[in-house]
């Protein structure tokens, strides 16, 4: 078993405690953020496995890339890609909502 810890300063006064643990193919990450603790999306875990190291006060943020390192072949990485694909259809489809919205306004008011 592999395991990284990290302190990352969230919302609250003290820093949250992340911990990534690798058993063979499968990780597990855990955040002491109330999200977290609720099981709930969690930024700062997500945070991590996309490599950012945003917020983070424990000074090890070379070891991000070690994070990233387990996520090939596993169904996190899946999901992640997943996740990427879904906000990026999801961006463009606020963008082709904004735009029909103003063609929309110009529209009615005869503006073709």
């Amino acid at each position: 078993m592999e395991m990284i810890k990290f302190l990352v300063q969230g919302s609250a006064l003290e820093p949250y405690e992340l911990s990534f643990r690798k058993f063979g193919d499968n990780i597990i990450a855990l955040c002491t953020c109330p999200a977290a603790l609720n099981g709930l999306h969690c930024e700062h875990r997500l945070g991590i496995f996309m490599g950012s190291c945003k917020g983070i006060v424990s000074g090890n943020e070379d070891q991000i890339a070690l994070v990233q390192s387990w996520l090939p072949g596993t169904d996190i990485e899946l999901l992640l890609n997943q996740v990427a694909e879904a906000e990026s259809t999801f961006e463009r489809a606020k963008k082709d909502l904004s735009s029909l919205k103003k063609r929309l306004g110009r529209a009615i008011y005869g503006g073709g």
